[in-house]
């Protein structure tokens, strides 16, 4: 493939919802343009964007993968981006440096969430866009009511650059408004026909839309439209496409066109309208921060400016290593620059320079401002980070991506496998940073969490195909915590003979709740009078309770909310010691049954961000769950609903939500405090540890 300037470079990503065709839209480009010698099919593992043995075995994308194509002396990269929400975090990167997105929605089921949420990515990173209405060549395709539900949702930003041409009940061919021709034939095999008589009324129509939309683009344009309207001049094919393709840019115009991605029917027209609709990289403006004076400066794409360049995408393999993929938004990158990571102040070197189509990996020594490509083995590269000329250092921001929402204690299948699970998750976590991997330092388990059920399986899965280990995935345990009702006064004596030294403690001990409720702490008081208890054990007694509160009365869990008073106690000039003293204190502090001990529960505060018509079912589901609704307002077009809910509750909400709102619902949860558990489910819990203890 020859060098291509920043002006003749298209970055795409193909997104929206699952199993609309984005892979195989992506196939049909390639094999169209000549990339791919066949055309595979994702139904027999052969598409060239979907190579991983896990998306091979679901027939789903699972990660976002790359190719680029030639057309008409244009390059255009293709990022094919996963469709199920649980792999959202795949169109963070690249959408962050695409220019542009082609939003492939159904013909059958017109706009469905995964196109509204990519609509809505591609408002928050500035990327124009063009809808491909797809499947057209299924038996209930209608591209009338498909492009209804669009316009019914976005109005006047919608342009219907094409019309399709339906013969007998299938689809031929499409009517190119902007071109005034129509084109029917597979692939590239065109053959250019007369607009058919039946369809001029829907051509006219759509190219009134078309003018619309591009006056509407420009003000100079809007004037004369209006002026039009009136009795003018109408506006000409140059000022039409002009202000088309700064609408484009500015995303107040979205194109429309229809095909087919398994007939290939309408590919070399949509390839077309890339080249001519859709904005380059050049010229962009990229702002960032200068890393060491903290000044914000920005990098245009141009080859002559100063090397620098986004990692969007990070590849963990076992045997290759760590693949970096990132667009060179500036200068140019050969075998010799010296790359400068602003994110981690680490050099490296970039050895060589990849170009992949999928899974397929080809050299070259040069990437100029405005491609995409690759580099192995970046050490201190992570997904997000930004390569610069180390004289010339900018640090771009952060790319924001989604918070795990779902987690799963990950244990070892086999004893013994504990490092190599945690050293394979270790690598995922690069290729992923929607996955993350915690200690819990009071469950002692290992948290694993991510954005969806699919999405923690397809790790356990990887684990074993990639790494060579199976791993058990359990519901977490809840940090539970024991707190008393009431005050208590106890006595704690240990007494011990065995011949020569005893050993003898004796501990007065008031046990109270803290004064005020919301305080946690362990608070110890010494009131000892009269050296009833030396000075020089008291911190003893102390230490003592300090190592018990960690396993209380009830089920094991930490105390918390607790005052301990000293008060009085006894000793033995001989037999006692500081020993003799802690173990008094733990005899005190089991006579905590006696102070209505009760279990404690951790209480989350959650945000659910949702349409009007599911907030019935998110009042009534929080209800089930014991959580306590607090408040709603409007944000957006969502409503976000405020409350409280046990952590025991909240397991499976990521899935129960995204059922209830087919998607569309989001929310957030943080940790607020703890609160008594009710007595039904605290005697589950207490059962529950107490046969742990017997199995151990």
């Amino acid at each position: 493939m020859k060098d291509y300037q920043a002006k003749n470079i298209r970055n795409l990503t193909i997104v929206g919802h699952g199993s609309v065709g984005k892979t195989t839209l992506a196939e049909a480009l390639l094999f169209t343009a000549g990339a791919i010698d066949r055309q595979g099919r994702v139904e027999d593992g052969q598409a060239t964007m979907d190579y991983d043995p896990e998306e091979i075995k679901r027939q789903i994308s699972i990660s976002a993968a790359m190719a680029p194509l030639e057309w008409k002396d244009r390059k255009v990269n293709l990022v094919d981006i996963p469709g199920y929400f649980d792999f959202a975090g795949e169109q963070v990167g690249p959408m962050n440096v695409c220019e542009g997105a082609l939003i492939t929605v159904g013909a059958v089921s017109g706009l469905d969430v995964g196109a509204e949420k990519a609509w809505a990515m591609c408002d928050k990173t500035h990327s124009s866009r063009m809808i491909v209405i797809n499947k057209m060549d299924q038996e209930n395709a209608n591209f009338e009511r498909a492009l209804g539900t669009i316009t019914d949702k976005y109005g006047s930003h919608i342009a219907p650059i094409e019309v399709p041409i339906v013969e007998n009940g299938k689809f031929t061919g499409v009517v190119c408004i902007l071109e005034k021709k129509a084109f029917i034939g597979e692939g590239k095999n065109l053959k250019t026909i007369d607009i058919p008589a039946n369809l001029a009324d829907e051509v006219e129509r759509c190219r009134e839309a078309i003018v619309e939309a591009a006056a509407g683009a420009d003000e100079e344009l809007e004037m004369k439209y209006l002026e039009f309207l009136e009795g003018g001049d109408e506006l000409t094919e140059e000022e039409v496409m002009y202000g088309l393709r700064k609408g484009i840019v500015d995303g107040t115009v979205v194109p429309v066109v229809c095909c087919s991605s398994l007939t290939r029917v309408g590919m070399a027209k949509l390839l077309d309208n890339i080249i001519d609709l859709m904005p380059s990289p050049a010229g962009t403006v990229m702002k960032g921060v200068n890393p060491k004076s903290g000044e914000e400066v920005e990098r245009v794409c141009d080859a002559a400016q100063p090397f620098s360049a986004h990692v969007f995408k990070t590849m963990a393999d076992p045997f290759v290593g760590k693949l970096s993929l990132l667009k060179v938004t500036s200068g140019v990158l050969e075998n010799s620059t010296v790359l400068y990571n602003a994110n981690a102040e680490k050099t490296e070197k970039p050895g060589t320079i990849y170009i992949l189509k999928g899974k397929q990996q080809s050299t070259t020594t040069k990437v100029v401002a405005g491609d995409l490509c690759a580099l192995a083995k970046l050490q201190s590269v992570a997904t997000g980070n930004t390569l610069c000329d180390p004289n010339n250092p900018i640090q771009f921001p952060d790319m924001e991506f989604p918070a795990p929402n779902i987690s799963k204690a990950v244990y070892a299948k086999k004893a013994g496998e504990e490092d190599k699970i945690f050293s394979g998750l270790a690598r995922l976590m690069e290729e992923d940073p929607t996955i993350r991997v915690e200690k819990n330092v009071e469950t002692a388990e290992s948290v694993l969490s991510g954005i969806g059920e699919v999405s923690i399986d397809v790790v356990a899965a990887k684990l074993a195909s990639k790494f060579k280990v199976d791993c058990v995935l359990q519901d977490p345990k809840i940090p539970y915590r024991e707190s008393i009702r009431k005050p208590i006064d106890v006595e704690g004596r240990h007494k011990k003979q065995t011949g020569g030294h005893g050993q003898f403690g004796d501990v007065k001990i008031k046990f109270r709740p803290n004064d005020d409720p919301n305080d946690t702490e362990f608070h110890f008081i010494d009131s000892v009078v009269g050296g009833t208890v030396p000075r020089n054990f008291i911190p003893a007694v102390e230490k003592g309770l300090l190592e018990n509160i960690r396993h209380g009365v009830l089920a094991g869990f930490p105390v918390v909310g607790l005052t301990a008073e000293l008060y009085d106690g006894g000793y033995h000039p001989v037999d006692s010691s500081e020993m003799a003293f802690k173990t008094a204190a733990r005899l005190a502090f089991k006579q905590l049954t006696g102070a209505n001990p009760v279990l404690l529960e951790p209480i989350y505060h959650v945000e659910v961000d949702v349409p009007d018509e599911n907030m019935g079912d998110v009042y009534g589901d929080m209800s089930k769950r014991r959580g306590r609704i607090l408040g709603s307002e409007k944000i957006g077009e969502l409503q976000r609903v405020t409350a409280e809910a046990p952590l025991s509750e909240m397991f499976k909400y990521a899935t129960d939500l995204r059922s209830m709102t087919q998607g569309r619902g989001e929310f957030t949860m943080r940790f607020e405090r703890y609160e008594e558990v009710p007595a039904a489910s605290a005697k589950k819990v207490i059962e529950a540890y107490k046969a742990e203890e017997e199995d151990d």
